[in-house]
């Protein structure tokens, strides 16, 4: 062949100008992703190498001495990315770098799978386009490889979409070396930190730390000089500079290891070293699946609730990775909103990535998982909740609102997922309490689920609201969030039991004796109701004889749908405020402050009527946990009380 011939420029294939142009500055969202999709590229040559020596017994490899070296050249602005794996033919380089979208790695794959048939073959590279996201970074690439077992070396160079030559040249071993020419600094864009050692190491460790070869590199560390024998007291420490050589990237990760070889202080060190944390994890999950979708996951309940949990910054997701090249690092789709604390990683091979290996195509391999992964998390989560009631309630006080919140959202789509994992203060227990424990210790007489809301259980245990159902020897779940009463609703009913408020009128069953009292009395208490209404206005829709009071004078309860907590959980939110309860003045009959009342409006005592009227709203609007509409002229009324 005529030299001629060998150098001359040949143009790339499949419309190589416009592809080569979108692939750089369209396909590739981050332009740092060049160096895993050239370290995968590399792996995957070293892979189809050992595949050749565990088939072939004529293929003498050593699989310890495959390695990814990076070397990084900033006076000559290269960074070349070695390996030691099969190598290209002049053909192949011809045809996996001189056609765009042509991948060598599915081609091989593609062959050993049929060779193999229900053997684990796994090779990153699907797409052939990932060499090309070099030209991001770089000005022009140069190729040096040399295919197993062949004695000729080629060289491909190329600066991008004019086209590309290919030459021989000298190459000692196997392998191949890819020479970047990294661009001048932009405007906008630092090209330099690619010649850097740190910035490469860090990029080595976020999307290449998995790969199953290592991946070297000479790096500069300091340390300490050996302390001279004929040293004095008075000597001081040294220190120098050295280069060495390092491998940089962990190989096998710690999901893919078998559990009986994981220790927890490995599991721990995982997690506090991936996601920043400095204590250890509530709880681990390691699991993995094969079938129609295999997958291995690692996952991790934290301690305490990031600073940010609940404002529209955080970002929940798990790590995701394909064959252990990380693919996104929050992969949202995996966990649902209720279980948005997990931390953690899933790798599978399964999922179908886009072109540039950055997004998924298609998520019905996510929804898979993440069905699978919500399950397991619910099941870890009730274990620890059985077998470590103190590390739950710790759980639950860290994340106890957002599974509230789960409960909530969508309608209460996952209300049945969630209800188990509930925890409210029981007013017999002095304790946390499940639902289920709950259901357990009720007589057989009792209704319903009662519940109480308040600002604290304090507060709530004082509520005349609850005398009767205490009397009655009935247990109360003491609600003192903002959204429980809205969990309350979204529940409705568990086991065959509703859920009612300890303020509902129904909700002790009534005797029809009882009826019949309760009617005489709001009977007979008209004129004072109407009496309280005229002086109240439109502060409340209406004033009754309460059905829900034992010994206490009075109360506020709501007529219609918003009940008392919903309006103060809106009170709360940018535009709630107009979310308002329908206010109701319920006044016990029976009690002292009644009678007192009732005297001054049939005196015709107008004055006296006022300020009663005045005084037991504001109290019934204290008990409430409400704001008073008139402070000032509350503690007039109260004060005039002592003169």
């Amino acid at each position: 062949m005529e030299e001629s011939e060998v150098m001359a420029k040949k143009q790339f294939k499949a419309e190589s100008k416009r592809l080569l142009d979108l692939m750089i500055n369209s396909i590739y969202t981050h332009k740092e992703i060049f160096l895993r999709e050239l370290i995968s590229n590399a792996s995957d040559a070293e892979d189809k190498l050992a595949y050749k020596a565990l088939t072939d017994d004529q293929v003498p490899v050593d699989r310890s001495q495959l390695k990814i070296t990076i070397v990084p050249d900033k006076e000559k602005r290269t960074l070349t990315i070695s390996d030691n794996g099969v190598g290209m033919t002049k053909e192949e380089l011809e045809n996996n770098l001189g056609t765009i979208a042509h991948s060598g790695s599915l081609q091989f794959k593609q062959e050993m799978d049929q060779e193999h048939k229900g053997e684990d073959i796994d090779v990153i590279g699907q797409f052939g386009v990932g060499f090309y996201s070099a030209f991001m970074v770089a000005d022009a690439v140069t190729v040096i490889s040399k295919a197993y077992g062949s004695d000729e070396a080629f060289m491909w160079q190329s600066d991008g979409a004019d086209g590309y030559t290919i030459t021989p040249c000298e190459k000692d071993a196997p392998g191949s070396d890819i020479i970047m020419h990294i661009k001048p600094n932009a405007d906008e864009e630092n090209y330099d930190q690619y010649l850097e050692t740190y910035k490469l190491q860090e990029l080595i460790k976020k999307y290449s730390d998995y790969i199953r070869y290592p991946i070297v590199m000479e790096v500069e560390d300091y340390r300490q000089k050996p302390k001279p024998e004929d040293a004095g007291d008075d000597y001081k420490p040294e220190w120098e500079t050295v280069k060495e050589w390092k491998t940089i990237n962990s190989m096998v990760p710690l999901w893919q290891r078998p559990k009986a070889k994981v220790t927890d202080e490995d599991y721990n060190n995982f997690y506090k070293e991936k996601f920043m944390d400095w204590q250890d994890p509530l709880a681990v999950i390691h699991t993995s699946a094969e079938g129609a979708v295999t997958y291995k996951a690692l996952l991790y309940i934290p301690p305490k609730a990031p600073y940010d949990f609940y404002t529209r910054e955080y970002q929940k997701g798990l790590q995701l990775y394909s064959s252990g090249v990380m693919i996104m690092d929050k992969c949202a789709d995996l966990l649902p909103d209720c279980f948005r604390f997990v931390k953690g990683v899933v790798d599978s091979p399964d999922f179908s990535l886009n072109i540039s290996r950055e997004i998924l195509q298609h998520d019905r391999q996510l929804k898979v998982i993440a069905t699978a992964l919500e399950k397991k998390i619910k099941s870890e989560l009730l274990k620890m909740q059985k077998d470590d009631r103190e590390k739950y309630e710790k759980f639950w006080k860290a994340f106890g609102t957002q599974i509230k919140y789960g409960v909530v959202a969508d309608y209460g789509a996952k209300k049945e997922l969630l209800q188990d994992l509930l925890l409210f203060w029981s007013s017999k227990e002095s304790a946390y309490t499940t639902l289920a424990a709950y259901k357990d210790r009720m007589p057989e007489d009792q209704p319903y689920y009662y519940y109480a809301c308040g600002q604290s259980v304090d507060k709530i245990a004082k509520l005349p609201q609850v005398e009767r159902i205490l009397d009655k020897g009935y247990e109360i779940l003491y609600c003192t969030e903002d959204v429980d009463d809205f969990v309350m609703k979204a529940l409705d009913e568990v086991d065959g039991k509703k859920f009612k408020s300890v303020a509902d009128d129904d909700a002790l069953p009534q005797t029809e004796e009882e009826k019949k009292e309760a009617e005489e009395k709001a009977e007979a208490g008209k004129p004072v109701l109407e009496a309280v209404k005229n002086v109240l206005g439109d502060q409340v829709k209406e004033v009754r004889i309460s059905k829900i009071l034992k010994s206490g004078a009075c109360c506020l309860s709501a007529d219609g749908p918003v009940s008392l907590e919903m309006e103060r959980y809106m009170r709360k939110l940018e535009g709630g405020e107009h979310m308002k309860a329908q206010r109701v003045l319920e006044l016990n009959a029976d009690s002292a402050p009644y009678a007192a009342l009732k005297k001054a409006v049939d005196s015709g005592d107008q004055a006296t009527v006022e300020k009663y009227a005045k005084l037991l709203y504001g109290q019934a609007l204290l008990l409430a946990d409400l704001p008073l509409e008139d402070p000032a002229g509350y503690a007039e009324l109260v004060c005039s009380l002592m003169v």
